[in-house]
């Protein structure tokens, strides 16, 4: 998503306040999918406000599904496993690749055809990922060359498989487990490293029979199950945290605190580095609710050491790494990190979009093709950043404006609505 607008970021003195965080991105999209095909009417509270959910519902609204939205409140009326219609006109993802391919898994499912894509930048994302798990199922999914969007997917009768990821990724994993629900008999993923378990935990709150071994990392779901609606409550995003976190520990002097916010384990890798360097940071009044840890923040600001990010960590800190790499040149050490070469073929490329616009604010970076070598205790300078149209690269360099010498202006800031609509609008009420 990309546009003309522009949001000029000025230096900020201190952040104080609560910061309201929209709800999970990546369980919004789930739990939307699992409750168009379950019995009965499912009521989703706190849904996530982004675009990219958004176009989640548009795909099942044209599946046949009825959608009652009311602010961050979502009706779904279930239509079974097997009640979804084909669609009169293609499916449109927008910017979402979990939209693609997730439903890609459902779709693989169903005794029609359907073609599903998405805006110019999707269609630039790679697909052959999920395709040929699913091809193996029995679906066949012809896509434009080089496996790129949009896909042509025709369903039917699948049969389960056992099947190793090559490269760890949620949403290969859950689009396999979503294809899984149409299979007769037991459906396997082994994930080279743990990936977020939304999806293994929202299918158990659908009534899914769901099988996790720890030991060899294989998830499997048991095809056919009756799904049954539920009444959930999104928890706040911690990706979209990830970057006020982050603000909270640079900017002097500050003092943020966070409500409801989702803390997975799979998805505190976060939480850990930041505190692992020096960031004053606190886990308060943590719980469980319909699965999912949650609970709320309070982060101070702090003097970090930095260091290099362990390769074992980088599945789990994927999205968050466009902003550390911004707090990466303000610590004592520097930053450095590899292996995330999954980063090319995001939204934009953002290591290349990362170092370039860093570069653009004085800062020395060093790029490589799976990383970036950062060195610390640099003093950024105001500049005009490009954001090509990536709402991560948009909102990291968001903040490195609060803590710049001078005005920094973001071109296309109107990406952030992919994830965090309200993202401006939240820094103007906390900064100082």
């Amino acid at each position: 998503m990309s546009s003309a607008t522009t949001k000029k970021i000025m230096p900020a003195k201190r952040l104080a306040g609560s910061v309201h965080i929209p709800g999970d991105k990546s369980i919004s999209h789930r739990y939307a999918m699992l409750s168009a095909i379950a019995d009965g009417v499912s009521t989703l509270r706190s849904f996530a406000d982004s675009v990219d959910c958004q176009s989640t519902l548009e795909c099942l609204k044209k599946l046949g599904v009825k959608i009652d939205r009311q602010g961050s409140e979502v009706t779904i009326e279930g239509v079974g496993l097997g009640g979804l219609r084909p669609s009169a006109e293609p499916l449109d993802a927008g910017n979402s690749g979990s939209t693609i391919r997730m439903m890609t898994g459902i779709l693989s499912g169903q005794s029609f055809r359907t073609v599903i894509g998405g805006d110019t930048s999707l269609s630039r994302r790679p697909m052959k990922r999920i395709m040929d798990p699913l091809t193996r199922m029995g679906a066949r999914i012809h896509s434009s060359e080089g496996g790129l969007p949009p896909l042509s997917i025709e369903g039917g009768s699948l049969v389960p498989i056992h099947y190793e990821v090559p490269v760890a990724s949620a949403q290969v994993k859950t689009a396999i487990l979503f294809a899984g629900l149409y299979a007769e008999g037991l459906t396997e993923v082994v994930e080279p490293h743990q990936t977020r378990d939304h999806s293994e935990i929202a299918l158990k709150q659908f009534g899914v029979e769901v099988g996790r071994e720890a030991r060899t990392r294989t998830i499997s779901v048991r095809g056919r199950s009756h799904l049954v609606a539920q009444d959930l409550v999104v928890p706040g995003d911690i990706s979209s945290a990830a970057f006020f976190l982050v603000a909270g520990l640079l900017v002097p002097g500050s003092e943020l605190a966070f409500q409801d916010i989702g803390l997975n384990p799979t998805r505190t890798a976060i939480l850990e580095l930041l505190k692992s360097i020096g960031g004053d940071i606190k886990v308060l009044n943590c719980e469980s609710r319909n699965g999912e840890l949650v609970g709320s923040l309070q982060v101070r600001s702090s003097s970090l050491r930095g260091g290099e990010i362990p390769r074992e960590s980088i599945p789990g800190l994927i999205d968050e790494l466009p902003v550390l790499a911004v707090l990466g040149t303000q610590t004592e050490e520097g930053l450095i990190f590899r292996g995330a070469q999954e980063l090319r073929v995001k939204e934009s490329d953002r290591i290349a979009a990362v170092a370039e616009n860093l570069r653009k604010m004085g800062a020395e970076v060093e790029e490589f093709p799976d990383g970036l070598k950062l060195p610390g205790r640099q003093s950024l300078r105001g500049a005009v950043i490009s954001s090509y149209g990536d709402h991560r690269i948009a909102m990291a360099f968001s903040i490195a404006g609060l803590i710049a010498d001078g005005s920094t202006t973001i071109k296309d800031s109107d990406c952030v609505q992919i994830s965090f609509p309200t993202f401006f609008e939240t820094i103007a009420q906390v900064a100082q």
